[in-house]
């Protein structure tokens, strides 16, 4: 085996080994709405202190005020609400079982904990160009009601029926202690109106589940944080500018592809976890339960609050 297929076997069964989690398609049109929650910190407002009154030179660029975006650093906080579109999931269990639930509605309970919830650190370099380290914490759950989706393949090493309830095969089946995504983001602001400052942007990263999956022809459950593929992410939003912060709103496009190792084992914490997985990838260990995974593609509504961080001007 080549060097580098080597070192992604561990990760990613080999190309026509198994089947990968097929693509969902939109079954629906969404329409969702969220609570703006941090929109309760715009009484902050009048408590903090005026910006300076900074000038463009050529040797001092513009820095932000109010109503003028410029050079600033931010960190924000948000909550929010995602939809997740039906889409099939995938178990191998290599010479006993090979089983795809199509369409699965997913779903999501965003104000019960643990949240949904997300940080980010900006860096905008003028007052149109900027980047975003952008941290997700969402959440998936399966459907263990009498919903009934299509099936098709092997569980267990018997055919399975046309249709079934995902409780049939799964004592568990969800990621919600973190459909989590970190991405890197570009950014750029549109023309502002006023104290309002929209902007758009596009950015890619990877997914660090919290996986929770428990197939019933499994001895124990899969319960820890992985790595289990790229994501990619656009978004579009507005910023209420205040004196020195931003109250925002936005809207994220999510696409995750999720393929992960069930390792029939109870994790401790995220750095623990990661590097028993890099461990697991590096040796070649084969995993203990099989392989599962999905793609993920969401809708998200969120608002926030910003702190901003703005540079001295350079002195005349």
């Amino acid at each position: 085996m080549l060097a580098r297929e080597r070192l992604l076997a561990p990760l990613w069964p080999a190309p026509g080994s198994v089947r990968r989690p097929s693509t969902s398609t939109i079954a629906r049109a969404v329409e969702l709405t969220a609570a703006a929650a941090a929109m309760g910190l715009l009484v902050m407002a009048a408590a903090l202190p005026n910006d300076s009154d900074t000038r463009a030179t050529a040797t001092n660029p513009p820095v932000s005020t109010a109503q003028h975006p410029g050079r600033e650093s931010d960190f924000g906080a948000y909550l929010g609400a995602p939809y997740h579109y039906p889409s099939d999931f995938h178990y191998v269990k290599p010479g006993n079982s090979d089983l795809t639930i199509k369409k699965i509605d997913w779903f999501t309970l965003p104000f019960e904990n643990p949240l949904y919830y997300g940080v980010r650190i900006q860096r905008w370099f003028s007052g149109r160009f900027g980047t975003m380290l952008d941290f997700t914490h969402s959440k998936v759950h399966a459907p263990f009601d009498d919903q009934q989706f299509d099936m098709e393949g092997t569980f267990d090493g018997k055919p399975v029926p046309p249709k079934g309830r995902v409780g049939d095969y799964f004592k568990k089946l969800e990621w919600t202690h973190g459909h989590n995504m970190l991405t890197l983001n570009g950014l750029m602001r549109l023309p502002s109106l006023g104290i309002f400052s929209p902007y758009f942007g596009a950015g890619a990263g990877l997914s660090f589940p919290h996986s929770e999956i428990y197939p019933k022809n499994a001895p124990s459950r899969t319960y820890e944080y992985q790595y289990t593929g790229p994501v990619a992410q656009a978004l579009f939003g507005i910023e209420l500018r205040l004196k020195t912060g931003s109250v925002f709103i936005e809207y994220k496009f999510t696409s995750a592809d999720y393929w992960g190792p069930l390792t029939g084992r109870d994790g401790t914490w995220f750095p623990i976890d990661m590097w028993r997985q890099f461990s697991r990838w590096w040796s070649g260990e084969p995993t203990k339960d099989g392989w599962a995974g999905a793609k993920l593609t969401s809708h998200q509504v969120i608002g926030g609050f910003l702190t901003r961080f703005v540079p001295k001007p350079a002195t005349p």
